[in-house]
């Protein structure tokens, strides 16, 4: 279990977190999203023990990171948004050596080795120098480098930051295997690498956790129908019959240069497609298509993102 309990680090005279409190489950895969500045980087640093708390408490396993930081590393991997990588090394010898850092012995090593090339995929350019491999091998470094010593929490930065389509898709398959092996948290900016492999979600906004859950729990939180229509007849009467509905909330009407059929999406704090419908046909517009689209998680982002600039 990692725990983090109200656990506040300030930069000058501004948070970058503050009152941080959440708790990830062991073998889970939780995914960590929050815009710039939100103190993604800093939680991940703390979580690390590259920093300490100013005040709060971090746990892993019963360790206090605070109290005993040299003892929780050796339960922490940590892959930051750049690999540390040595490019003068060959990628078997950099792996001993990140091995030896995590006070491994030699025995320890060479039986870890051959199962952490098999898991990453590193076979094939285990004797190639670093400097001679692409970004996608790079990244796949990086993460043996993190699991050389099979710690409790596995800590990924954007770990699809910079790969090309395919090592994308192979990098969702490895980050699935390692799920359950580590408790894993990874921090994106892309909403749907944590759809695809991640348990739940933990939501950043201005240093708290807004909003924790899966993503069906956190559509649950915000409330939100989505309705898509489809209407023959003219931007401007479409605009003023659904903002007139007293439950939307917002409407996107997408452009559409091909003529008099029009696509909305509208957005209302409760289900509101009867009174939709009802609007619609009651401003003389054609009633093409109607229903709920589901609400996905860049919606919910941005629904708990505005909720928390307006609080």
């Amino acid at each position: 279990m990692i725990l983090v309990d109200q656990v506040t680090k300030y930069y000058g005279a501004h948070a970058a977190v503050r009152d941080l409190s959440f708790e990830i489950a062991e073998g889970q895969c939780a995914g960590f999203l929050g815009l710039n500045g939100a103190g993604k980087t800093t939680t991940l640093r703390l979580l690390s023990c590259l920093l300490l708390p100013t005040s709060g408490r971090i746990t892993i396993r019963g360790i206090d990171a605070e109290a005993q930081p040299h003892e929780i590393r050796k339960f922490i991997g940590f892959l930051p948004d750049r690999p540390p990588v040595y490019n003068e090394m060959t990628v078997s010898e950099y792996l001993r050596f990140a091995g030896q850092l995590r006070q491994m012995d030699r025995g320890a090593i060479d039986r870890r080795l051959p199962e952490v090339f098999d898991v990453v995929g590193l076979h094939a350019v285990a004797d190639a120098p670093i400097s001679s491999l692409s970004h996608g091998y790079k990244q796949r470094v990086g993460i043996a480098q993190a699991i050389v010593h099979e710690p409790a929490l596995l800590i990924l930065d954007e770990p699809i930051q910079g790969l090309d389509p395919v090592q994308i898709v192979e990098m969702r398959a490895l980050i699935r295997e390692l799920r359950g092996k580590h408790t894993i948290l990874l921090s994106t900016h892309i909403l749907s690498e944590i759809r695809q492999t991640c348990d739940r979600v933990l939501m950043l906004h201005e240093g708290i956790i807004a909003a924790e859950g899966t993503e069906a729990e956190l559509s649950g939180e915000t409330r939100a129908s989505v309705v898509k229509v489809i209407v023959r007849g003219d931007h401007a009467t479409l605009n003023k019959a659904l903002k007139d509905v007293e439950t939307v909330d917002e409407v996107r009407i997408a452009e559409n240069p091909s003529g008099d059929i029009i696509e909305a999406i509208v957005t209302a704090h409760e289900d509101a497609r009867g009174e939709i419908a009802r609007a619609i046909v009651g401003a003389n517009l054609e009633l093409l298509g109607l229903g709920e689209k589901q609400s996905d998680l860049e919606q919910v982002f941005l629904n708990l993102s505005r909720a928390g600039a307006g609080s």
